[in-house]
């Protein structure tokens, strides 16, 4: 408290708050709208360089959150964007892509703004209540953690569609669990020292895949206007339970905010699934965001590659600042979702689309080596044809997750 009281006396430590938050945003920016990169990434070369930044390390924690809570908002943008099927396959594909096909693409990146930002007003209020249960339940969760992360896996199974679905489901689960088993403990030898095996495992497993599946298919077509048509009740009923998925699951190892989005499905109105799954999952992955700081402050355990990188740190836990950051982040991710996504979307329609797949799986496989050398290269393209499973059975690509479920059971 008192770190705040003196970054909200002193003029410097308000020019220097600003300053570190808004250099947040352009990395979160920057995270968000590159395809394969993620906050984590920028983090955790922050956490490399922290020793040399002529700033007290609360700033350089803000810079880091600031990233983490941007990226969840714009993430959507390239998500959108790149990994769109041909018209004819269009059962096939992700909620937000058949909104693309639709012509409504501008409106879904506005749902998605509207769903994370929702999370942040439900979970600000939600923190201290939550964060009391999860505190007292916390021991008994972790000695039993084999027992809730198998009744997680069994909900994601029990909620396919069909037994084929299901088939699919459990496959690429123990696909992708014995691929986590054997490679997530490695330390990679790369030329950037701040990497881990999650960024070729994940990039491979659910980025690639969709951009392999949608190479021969026709890219954006034309969007129609940005008008929201989902209710307003449906709206804030469906951000408010992805907000509350995200918050459990940011106290929980290994469950990632995909696997909360699936939790919040009760709630996705049956008239509307399509948008009500964009609000939720843009809801449950920044509250998880949200959350992770509040279970790295209550439990001392961080939960995501950001809060990884601000415990290594040494980042004072003051929590006024560190708010102050998450809301900042908040305000900013909104206003560049609706100011870059519009402009993104239009200028991939008019680019060649197999072009456009081609060089970004370059640069996936670029990113690969950057952070974890030749084997991570190697680890990349058997992660690309495991993620290739689950939509070939119809499955969700949730189950991919298993990637990190699996090891955590054994």
């Amino acid at each position: 408290m008192e770190l705040w009281l003196q970054v909200m006396v002193d003029p410097g430590g308000v020019l220097s708050f600003v300053g570190f938050a808004l250099s947040g945003v352009a990395l979160g920016t920057a995270s968000g709208l590159v395809p394969g990169l993620h906050a984590n990434n920028f983090a955790l070369l922050l956490a490399a360089t922290a020793a040399s930044v002529p700033a007290d390390p609360l700033f350089v924690g803000v810079a880091m959150l600031t990233a983490g809570v941007v990226h969840t908002f714009l993430d959507i943008v390239p998500m959108l964007s790149l990994g769109v099927p041909d018209a004819a396959m269009a059962i096939s594909a992700l909620p937000g892509h058949r909104l693309v096909l639709e012509g409504r693409g501008r409106e879904a990146l506005r749902l998605s703004a509207v769903g994370s930002g929702l999370a942040v007003l439900v979970a600000l209020p939600l923190a201290l209540p939550i964060t009391w249960a999860m505190t007292h339940a916390y021991p008994f969760i972790r000695s039993h953690l084999w027992v809730v992360l198998g009744a997680v896996v069994c909900l994601l199974v029990a909620t396919e569609s069909s037994t084929e679905a299901i088939v699919g489901g459990l496959v690429s689960f123990g696909l992708a669990a014995a691929l986590g088993w054997v490679t997530l403990d490695v330390t990679p030898e790369a030329p950037l020292g701040a990497g881990s095996m999650l960024t070729p495992l994940l990039t491979g497993l659910f980025g690639a895949p969709i951009l392999l599946d949608a190479m021969g298919g026709g890219g954006v077509p034309p969007q129609a206007d940005a008008k929201l048509t989902m209710g307003r009740r449906d709206l804030g009923l469906t951000a408010g339970a992805g907000s509350v998925a995200g918050a459990i699951v940011g106290y929980l190892p290994g469950i990632s905010a995909a696997i909360a989005s699936v939790m919040a499905l009760p709630a996705v109105p049956n008239r509307d699934p399509d948008r009500g799954f964009i609000v939720a999952t843009s809801g449950a992955n920044t509250a998880n965001t949200v959350f992770a700081l509040f279970a790295l402050i209550a439990l001392g355990t961080p939960r995501t590659g950001v809060m990884v990188a601000v415990d290594s740190t040494g980042v004072p836990l003051d929590v006024p600042v560190l708010l102050a950051a998450v809301v900042v982040g908040a305000a900013c991710g909104t206003l560049l979702v609706v100011a870059l996504g519009d402009r993104y979307l239009l200028t991939v329609g008019r680019a060649d689309y197999t072009r456009v797949s081609l060089v970004v799986l370059t640069f996936l496989t670029v990113l690969s080596f950057a952070f974890t050398g030749l084997f991570g290269v190697l680890v990349f393209a058997v992660s690309t044809v495991i993620g290739l499973v689950p939509p070939r059975f119809g499955a969700r690509r949730v189950h991919l997750m298993g990637v990190l479920i699996g090891p955590l059971m054994i």
